[in-house]
């Protein structure tokens, strides 16, 4: 892991510094030192992490990464037996009965993804292990079936930590506050990018918003890294409730689009804040972002997601691997050295594809004037009447409608159409009709990728780390549930 060699170095330069603070416990650099390197003789090849946000969390993955172990970070919300069950498969592969058709690394030699330990020493020390070999397994987030597995180099994390910390402004004065779970990417990641550049890391034991109030005004936070949904909460009650958040200078949001309402209301809220967002994917790490700046005029409601990251060039290119001309839609394809290892297990060949160097997990977009416009998913996609719909577009465009906060919207199945576009919002205020939502998307949206359907939401469907799920739109819908009321 590439933190390490400067987690010891920041140890020896500021021992009694604070370096993480999570639900109010404080852990000082020299103490996560000293409490991490008492783990390591002890540490396991692979180490399977589950567990819920503490300082003992930082520890724990801190020693699981040293020399050449790995570590693999389960979310403790996941069934039991799903735990269990990645459990089994990481104790074949560190016992050697893993299946061999597991590896699936997708870069290069099918034995490039095999752990790292097979032949090796581990380490005893507190230290780094070579760039090329490989310190997490990442598990793409579900709840009901076995997640897929990836494998990262330290080498892509080193590269990534110089690149984010470089695009973002991150400095050793900064004190980030992620308080989503860390056992999501988004946060895992601030955590070890704040230990590789000696910057304060702040956490909660779970989202609350009157918690991360009370660090935004007592703990003297500077940066914010969590998701819109998070930050739609923490803005428009702070905004209600008065709290001082002048202080913070940097917003980084990740995981969805920022909606108008969002950026307008955090914009209010922390004036000073330079706000970011920016698309990635786990595999992938990170693709383009774009930073505005406190005083800068918002641009209007879009697709766009910025210019590409340091280190990172972004093509369009077709199934076969031709590159499309400017304003085509395609596949988002990157080539950088952030790109992971490639899968464990659970490939099926299309999650994450390489042609001739450039890699895709399948997201759909269009560059224009070099900025990159995110449609979504191919599996998000809406097929209807022959007609290819992405939910992002239709959700941009109800979002952008005056009385709309939010909105989501999904395929259901329809004998006719094959699918129809649905879709729920949830009013800024008062009531919403369909016939408002309709006449507000008349110039925004093409006649045939348009809502057959509407529905009032009392709120988002969204899965536990904060992100929309349209699969739970339609679930609601199916079930009549109460938090959902058909628009006429």
């Amino acid at each position: 892991m590439p933190f390490l060699d400067r987690l010891q170095r920041w140890a020896d330069d500021r021992p009694d510094e604070t370096a993480v603070v999570v639900a109010g416990e404080h852990l000082s650099w020299s103490g996560l030192r000293d409490q991490a390197a008492a783990l390591v003789q002890t540490a396991p090849a692979i180490t399977v992490l589950s567990e819920q946000n503490s300082t003992r969390f930082a520890v724990a993955f801190a020693a699981a990464v040293a020399g050449q172990r790995q570590c693999a970070v389960l979310d403790p919300a996941w069934p039991q037996q799903l735990q269990d069950s990645i459990t089994a498969r990481i104790s074949g592969m560190e016992t050697g009965r893993a299946d061999p058709g597991l590896a699936d690394p997708g870069r290069g030699d099918p034995g490039s993804a095999l752990p790292a330990w097979q032949g090796t020493g581990l380490g005893t020390g507190l230290v780094d292990g070579p760039a090329d070999t490989s310190f997490l397994i990442g598990l793409t987030s579900g709840t009901t079936s076995v997640p897929k597995a990836f494998t990262r180099s330290r080498r892509s994390w080193q590269e990534s930590f110089e690149a984010s910390i470089e695009f973002f402004g991150l400095t050793q004065d900064d004190k980030t506050l992620a308080p989503g779970p860390l056992a999501a990417s988004l946060n895992l990641y601030a955590l070890a990018e704040c230990l590789y550049a000696g910057a304060e890391f702040h956490s909660l034991d779970h989202f609350d918003v009157g918690a991360a109030h009370a660090a935004v005004s007592h703990d003297g936070i500077t940066r914010l890294v969590l998701v819109p949904t998070m930050l739609r909460l923490l803005s428009e009650r702070g905004l209600a409730g008065g709290v001082d958040a002048s202080g913070i200078r940097s917003i980084i949001c990740a995981g969805s689009k920022l909606d108008a309402r969002t950026l307008e209301a955090a914009r209010r809220w922390a004036p000073n804040a330079t706000i970011f967002e920016y698309y990635g994917a786990s595999e992938l790490s990170f693709v383009s972002g774009a930073g505005l700046r406190p005083g800068d005029p918002a641009e209007p409601g879009g697709t766009g997601i910025g210019k590409p990251f340091p280190g990172v060039d972004i093509r369009i290119l077709d199934d076969r691997g031709t590159e499309l001309p400017d304003g085509s839609d395609g596949n988002i394809c990157v080539r950088s050295g952030m790109v992971s290892n490639g899968y464990l297990w659970g490939d099926d060949g299309q999650a994450l594809r390489c042609f001739d160097g450039w890699y895709t997990v399948g997201d759909q977009g269009y560059l224009s004037g070099g900025t990159l416009h995110m449609l979504g998913r191919r599996s998000d996609m809406i097929i209807t009447a022959a007609t290819n719909v992405y939910p992002h577009e239709v959700e941009m465009a109800l979002a952008s409608v005056p009385g709309v906060a939010a909105a989501v919207a999904a395929g259901m199945t329809d004998d006719l159409r094959g699918q129809r576009v649905v879709a729920g919002v949830v009013p800024s205020h008062g009531a919403v009709t369909a016939t408002q939502l309709r006449s507000g998307i008349d110039d925004v949206l093409a006649r045939n990728k348009r809502p057959l359907e509407y529905f009032a939401l009392t709120e988002l469907p969204l899965t536990d780390r904060g992100k929309i799920s349209r699969q739970l739109l339609l679930d609601w819908i199916a079930r009549n549930d109460p938090r959902i009321r058909r628009l006429g």
